[in-house]
C-alpha cells in the first residue's frame, strides 16, 4: 500500500492557459445569442444595474482625482489612478452580472455571422441604453442625496461640474472620434474577459484597457449619463447652468462613437478574422 504524498509533493492539476482568439469569438458570437432572446424585464433589470454600476465607477473617479498625487499634482499619474478607480464600473458588470450598452456592441459577430436578426440587436440596444440611462439617473440622486459633492469643502462636487463642463465644450468631431476609441477599449476589455477563466483573470483584463480610455480622456456614452445629468443639477442655482441641449448632443454623437468603435472597428474585425467563413454549426480552426 502507498504512503500518502506530503502536501508539498502532491500534484495539482494543471493550470488552464486563457482562451484561445478564436475560442473566444465563438463565444462572443454564441453570448450574443443569449442577449438578444434575453426577456425584456431580466434585460431591463440588469441594464439598471449596469448603469449604476457604471456611475459608482465614474463617481470613484472623481473622488480620486479630485485628491490629486503628490505636491506636484502630476496630470499623467493622476488621471492613470483616477483610470484604475474607474475600471470598478465594468468589473461590477463583468463580474457581478448586468447588460451594458458598449460592451453588448459586440452582439455585431452574432448578427454577421447570422445567428440574429437586425431587429433582434437593435432591440438589445434600446432597451439596455435606456436601462443604463435609469440607472445612471437613479444613482445620480442618490448621490446628491447623500451629499457626495460636499465632500472634501466642496472640491468634489467642482471636480465633478468641471469634468461635466469639459465634455459637453467638446465639438462634435472631437466627441465623435472620443466616443469611437472608447469602445474599442471597452469592447476590447469585454473581449478580453471572454478570454479569461477565473475572476482575478477578468479583473486583470478590464483594468488596463479601461485605465487607458480614462487616461486619455475618450468618452463613454454610460459614464456621460452619469457625469451631465450630475453636472446639470449641480450648476442649477449657478450663475452659468450646464444646458440641457449640449447634454443631449453630447450623448448621442457620443453614442454614435461607441457604436462604430465597437461594432465595426472590434466585433466586425474579429469576426471577419474567425468567423467569416463557418456556417451552420461548424466552429473556426484555431
Amino acid at each position: 500500500m502507498n504512503e500518502p504524498q506530503p502536501a508539498s509533493h502532491r500534484t495539482i492539476g494543471p493550470i488552464q492557459d486563457a482562451y484561445a482568439p478564436a475560442e473566444v469569438a465563438v463565444r462572443v458570437r454564441d453570448g450574443g445569442v443569449g442577449k438578444a432572446t434575453a426577456p425584456a424585464a431580466s434585460l431591463i433589470a440588469l441594464a439598471v444595474l449596469a448603469g449604476s454600476f457604471i456611475a459608482l465607477g465614474g463617481l470613484f473617479y472623481a473622488v480620486t482625482i479630485t485628491t490629486g498625487i503628490g505636491p506636484t499634482n502630476s496630470f499623467g499619474l493622476t488621471r492613470l489612478v483616477g483610470g484604475v478607480a474607474f475600471s470598478l464600473g465594468l468589473i461590477l458588470v463583468v463580474v457581478g452580472g448586468a447588460e451594458l450598452f458598449t460592451g453588448n456592441n459586440l452582439m455585431a459577430m452574432a448578427w454577421a455571422a447570422g445567428r440574429v436578426t437586425g431587429a433582434q440587436v437593435l432591440r438589445n440596444w434600446g432597451l439596455v441604453y435606456f436601462g443604463n440611462l435609469a440607472g445612471a439617473i437613479g444613482t445620480v440622486a442618490l448621490v446628491l442625496l447623500a451629499g457626495i459633492p460636499q465632500m472634501s469643502d466642496g472640491a468634489v462636487g467642482e471636480t465633478l461640474i468641471r469634468i461635466a463642463r469639459a465634455k459637453v465644450v467638446l465639438d462634435p468631431v472631437s466627441a465623435l472620434a472620443r466616443g469611437v476609441l472608447c469602445n474599442v477599449l471597452v469592447c476590447l476589455a469585454v473581449w478580453l474577459c471572454m478570454a479569461a477563466r477565473s475572476v482575478t483573470d477578468k479583473i486583470l483584463a478590464i483594468v488596463f484597457p479601461i485605465s487607458a480610455f480614462v487616461a486619455c480622456g475618450f468618452e463613454h456614452s454610460v459614464a456621460n449619463m452619469f457625469f451631465l445629468p450630475l453636472g446639470v443639477a449641480l450648476t442649477l442655482s449657478g450663475g452659468d447652468p450646464i444646458a440641457g441641449t449640449s447634454v443631449l448632443v453630447n450623448l448621442a454623437v457620443v453614442t454614435i462613437g461607441n457604436v462604430i468603435g465597437g461594432t465595426g472597428l472590434v466585433a466586425l474585425v474579429y469576426w471577419f478574422v474567425y468567423l467569416r467563413h463557418s456556417t451552420g454549426g461548424a466552429e473556426p480552426s484555431h
